[in-house]
């Protein structure tokens, strides 16, 4: 978590406090504090009583002394951790030898003259801070969230968020765009994740749908002459949960009109600038850039980890000819032959081969590991291969004395995917990504459509609203580039926007592509295509995941760590006990049957 300086709000005395814990400091010493907090620490030393007060700006230490405290001394003996209090008494420089550095406060102490119990409490589940808060598992911390909550680095963390968030709005502001919320209840256009349908009780039979972005609103903002839109928007998808994923989750929306792919760069290339100045990390412009095509070349992924090197290389052509049946065979079938310099490294035959299960469950058939030595390879494959062959690839693969060669022959998605996913799992395993390092680049240039095996159809990479290069080559949609362009930060997208399409008979064109025929584009977009006819000005945006940039500048790898109440990765809440059953009147009135799931 990066530091920051104290950010206190400012503090209106009332009956429980006229101060915060984290501000008892020398400027108060001499003067009497009100303040008000949990019970962190209870410590009984020499006939004192020695409390650990703590809110939401830290901790500070009280005393209760049986010669100042009168009748509240006694309280000081009854109080337990997590029991809320407020303390009224005069705050002093604690002795040199009794100062705690660790803390901001460490330095002073409240010597307490009066003291109320506002509330007491059961004893936790789990220890709320010290080791015990780290061993709870993650089911027992979100049934109890709110005491996780009031452990430091949650705190931390939502207080992180939120400095981020008022950091988006100051910098948009500042730039003139206007904040706009956009219907959380709208219509079913789903396309890739399912949608959440909400029954229609006046109208039974249809539904709403929470919205998976607010893509189309933003746009009829754009026709609708507001130019500049932004929106801290709730989003909402019905999707197989991983780590980084949630079913509501929350992003930062934003669309443009009259401007082209580097107009919106610009902009966001500042914000960005902006906002993680306040987690202390700096974004040197202009960020680098990148074509899709080259970071899958490079690095495997379209999402790439630039903060340490392990660049892939094709080695195809140096291998065209080779009598090593598994490359050949791989060649002559239309896949690439694709490697990977992993440094000079050390490792036993039992790491190597788990190198090799590794890279056959990430979906290779094999993996060809080897050794520079000399001139040659140490290497059970090395035996296949000429002297010519092996010096190539040396050159290609840049190999010094010692350095690990791995070698993936397959299909390009699959080489490129397997070996782009053990270079990141390789590199944090053996310590190669610097300590506190940040890179970010944008990945530009992107297809426009991808095809599905699995449906049989091209389908959009970013949605199908994205606009394109030039005119669209029906008998070529794999040639089509896309005016898109993705934020990455460390390996993570964070942001992914494009041009959109403002007119109407090209995104007829792209919903063709699609298999979206005229009659299915008029029912589930219609109201789009006939905004686009009214005269809709060239436009273009971005959406950023709040989540995921909070989990980044924070120093977490799960954003349900900078998320106040969140899911289980099974989409679960295990506090309120959602998704739960309904009152089966309120399915009637609402004209829902629910059935039985069939039995597997």
């Amino acid at each position: 978590m990066p530091a920051k300086a104290p950010d206190f709000p400012a503090q209106r005395g009332n009956s429980y406090r006229d101060t915060w814990c984290g501000e008892i400091r020398a400027d108060r010493v001499g003067g009497e504090a009100r303040i008000a907090g949990w019970v962190n620490r209870r410590r009984d030393h020499g006939g004192l009583v020695f409390i650990d007060l703590r809110d939401r700006t830290g901790l500070v230490q009280l005393v209760f002394d049986p010669d100042d405290s009168g009748t509240a001394f006694e309280l000081g003996h009854r109080l337990r951790p997590e029991d809320v209090i407020s303390v009224r008494g005069p705050v002093v420089e604690r002795s040199a030898e009794t100062v705690n550095p660790e803390i901001p406060t460490g330095a002073y102490e409240l010597r307490v003259a009066e003291a109320k119990l506002l509330s007491d409490a059961r004893t936790p589940p789990f220890e709320i801070e010290g080791r015990g808060a780290s061993e709870a598992g993650e089911e027992t911390r979100l049934r109890y969230r709110y005491l996780d909550l009031r452990r430091e680095h949650m705190r931390e963390a939502l207080l992180l968020r939120a400095r981020i968030v008022a950091a988006m709005r100051e910098q948009l502001d500042g730039d003139g765009f206007i904040e706009i919320e956009t219907p959380v209840l709208t219509r079913s256009t789903p396309e890739g994740a399912r949608d959440f349908l909400v029954p229609s009780r006046l109208q039974q039979g249809s539904f709403y749908a929470l919205p998976q972005s607010p893509q189309l609103f933003k746009q009829l903002l754009m026709v609708g002459g507001f130019e500049r839109y932004y929106q801290i928007a709730r989003c909402f998808r019905d999707e197989d949960l991983r780590a980084d994923r949630q079913p509501d989750f929350t992003q930062l929306d934003i669309e443009m009109s009259f401007v082209e792919p580097e107009d919106v760069i610009e902009v966001n290339e500042r914000l960005m600038q902006r906002v993680l100045a306040v987690a202390g990390i700096d974004v040197e412009l202009p960020i680098r850039r990148l074509s899709h095509d080259d970071a899958i070349a490079r690095f495997g992924t379209d999402r790439p980890d630039l903060r340490f090197g392990m660049e892939l290389t094709d080695l195809t052509d140096q291998l065209r000819e080779t009598e090593f049946r598994v490359f050949r065979g791989t060649i002559d079938g239309g896949g690439i032959v694709k490697g990977m310099n992993a440094g000079r490294r050390e490792l036993a035959r039992s790491e190597l081969d788990g190198l090799i299960a590794d890279a056959q469950e990430l979906g290779a058939k094999g993996l060809v590991w080897a050794f520079r030595e000399g001139d040659g390879w140490r290497s059970p494959t090395a035996k296949f291969l000429t002297e010519a062959e092996l010096a190539a690839l040396n050159s290609a693969l840049g190999a010094e004395e010692g350095d690990l060669l791995l070698i993936v022959a397959d299909q390009p998605k699959v080489a490129n995917q397997v070996l782009g996913t053990m270079r990141t799992r390789l590199a944090d395993r053996w310590g190669d990504i610097p300590a506190g390092a940040n890179a970010f680049c944008w990945i530009v240039d992107w297809p426009l459509l991808e095809w599905d095996e699995d449906e049989g159809r091209w389908t959009a990479i970013h949605h199908p609203f994205t606009s394109f290069e030039g005119d669209i080559d029906e008998a070529d949609p794999a040639s089509i580039r896309a005016r898109a362009y993705d934020l990455v930060w460390n390996g993570s997208e964070i942001g992914g926007g494009s041009i959109r399409i403002s007119d109407p008979g090209r995104q007829e064109q792209v919903f063709r592509l699609l298999g979206i025929d005229a009659e299915e584009a008029e029912a589930r977009f219609g109201f789009l295509l006939e905004a686009l006819r009214y005269g809709a000005p060239p436009h273009g945006g971005i959406a950023y995941g709040i989540d995921r940039i909070c989990a980044l500048a924070a120093g977490t790898d799960s954003i349900r760590d900078v998320i106040a109440f969140p899911k289980t990765a099974s989409g679960g809440d295990p506090l309120t006990g959602a998704p739960a059953p309904v009152d089966e009147r309120q399915l009637r009135e609402l004209g829902v049957t629910v059935r039985s799931p069939a039995p597997q």
